[in-house]
């Protein structure tokens, strides 16, 4: 038990040390706001490292560091790669291209780091959002929203744990990305809560969001899904898949079964390339049909809100070209990340601009 304990409260102290300079800059740069102005701004910092959090655990992904340090919360029960040096040396001896090298460790741990410092803003957050509801009354905003997303936090935590302990299991590491797609989503809300912005639209526009909304998460998971079985060069043309072909074999059926290892079906055999293939199309089909829900969307928006829009064009835009770009160019790892943080994007915009329709109609 102390082998997890002690690391992870050096873990925690190091997240809190990389808390620190953000929260020093908030301070500083909100001294004369109001305390909901000062929360609103918390509340836009913490999302936008949130954001930096969210690519950054694609990146550990696609670089193949999330076991780069095989245990958790430390690094063989260290704080650092620095106390590990011994076994990391023993196991890149043993595997050179493996998952354990230096340079992996530090990325995962990093990521943990990054994690943990994200956490504290959260909590410190969630303090100061009681601390105004006592103080202001009915008038303050409300502290239940800031306690949802620690708890929020605190869950994807623990789904990055599992995501280490359980050998970058498919299903938990599809989960551990929409739960931080998630938490990216309360905080965009949180931040219009505390200054209500709002937009006037029909009723039919507000619906309408709302279901591009849950088009766009379902289809984060079926991308997800296809990153985390590594399925995106399952098929390397575009528009066919592979060798011409428009409808590949394909088996839903394998490609879908939820609880199995990376790589295997549930009987442990290998998983075969009608499944991956499976996994690609069916995101490739999503893609087209969000890619048309947004578009008749951004036409709808045109003339009450041509801001958003143009806003929703343009992530829409980036994705697609992100999207084909990673078919076309062998998946290169810029383009992944590029993939993953307009994903982020587009959720973020959705998220904000439902939050906004709601008091336009009260």
């Amino acid at each position: 038990m102390n082998d997890m304990l002690l690391p992870l409260g050096q873990v925690a102290a190091i997240g809190g040390a990389v808390a620190i300079g953000p929260l020093l800059w908030w301070r500083q740069r909100s001294r004369a706001s109001s305390p909901a102005g000062r929360l609103r701004a918390l509340t836009a910092l913490t999302l936008f490292l949130t954001f930096d959090l969210i690519v950054f655990g694609a990146f550990t992904r696609l670089s193949d560091s999330g076991l780069g340090c095989p245990d958790w919360p430390g690094c063989y029960s260290s704080a650092s790669p620095l106390g590990a040096r011994e076994h990391i040396d023993a196991a890149e001896a043993a595997m050179p291209t493996g998952p354990v090298t230096h340079g992996k460790a530090w990325i995962e741990m990093i990521h943990r780091y990054l994690a943990s410092g994200v956490g504290l803003l959260i909590l410190v957050m969630t303090v100061l959002s009681w601390r105004l509801r006592r103080e202001g009354g009915a008038r303050a905003p409300s502290a239940w929203l800031p306690t949802l997303t620690f708890v929020w936090v605190c869950v994807q935590g623990a789904f990055g744990a599992l995501t280490v302990t359980m050998k970058l299991f498919p299903a938990i590491v599809t989960l551990h990305l929409l739960f931080g797609m998630g938490l990216l989503m309360l905080l965009a809300w949180q931040h219009e809560a505390y200054e209500p912005r709002p937009l006037a639209v029909p009723p039919a526009l507000r619906r309408a969001v709302l279901a591009v909304l849950v088009l766009t998460l379902v289809q984060v998971g079926l991308g997800g899904w296809v990153s985390t079985n590594y399925a995106v060069l399952a098929c390397d043309e575009f528009p066919t898949c592979h060798g011409g072909q428009w409808w590949p074999q394909m088996d839903f059926a394998q490609g879908f079964q939820l609880w199995r290892e990376l790589g295997q079906r549930a009987d442990g055999s290998w998983l075969g390339f009608e499944a991956l293939a499976a996994i690609h199309m069916a995101h490739r089909i999503g893609a087209a049909v969000v890619f048309a829900a947004i578009l008749g969307l951004a036409w709808a928006l045109r003339r009450q809100a041509p801001g958003w829009s143009k806003l929703l064009l343009a992530a829409a835009g980036w994705q697609l070209a992100s999207g084909l770009s990673n078919v076309v160019l062998d998946w290169p790892i810029v383009a992944a990340l590029a993939h993953t943080a307009g994903a982020a994007v587009l959720l973020a915009l959705l998220t904000t601009l439902f939050a906004r329709l709601p008091k336009a109609l009260s």
